[in-house]
Order: structure tokens, then C-alpha cells, then sequence
């Protein structure tokens, strides 16, 4: 299934969200955020998700 920015294929990645067309969890993106690294370091280690995929999905999170 696709929501938005994020895929959830449970026969793919065994049903963790990752961003659309990568095999990249957005979990990952929680841990960067939470550790204090900035948005641009987990771009460069993931350079196959999209800054405008990574800005949606914290967009998507900022009234929680």
C-alpha cells in the first residue's frame, strides 16, 4: 500500500513503512532526528530518499 511518501508491502519488507521506491525504513529517519543529526546527514547516508520524501513524512508527524 501507498500512503503519500510511504510504502507498506508486508510480503516486500515484512510490513515496515519504508519510504516509496527504496527498501529505506522511515524508522530510520525517526532515529536520525531523535539522535540530534540533522535532516541533511540522513540524506547524505540515504541518498535514495528525496528530501521532499523526508520533509512530507515530518510534515505529516509535526501535529503529533
Amino acid at each position: 500500500m501507498l500512503y503519500g511518501q510511504v510504502c507498506i508491502e508486508p510480503e516486500i519488507t515484512g510490513g515496515t513503512p519504508v519510504f516509496s521506491e527504496t527498501r529505506v525504513p522511515v524508522q530510520n529517519l525517526f532515529d536520525y532526528i531523535e539522535g540530534g543529526e540533522p535532516l541533511s546527514e540522513f540524506l547524505d547516508d540515504f541518498p535514495s530518499v528525496s528530501k521532499s520524501a523526508a520533509l512530507a513524512v515530518l510534515e505529516f508527524l509535526e501535529p503529533y
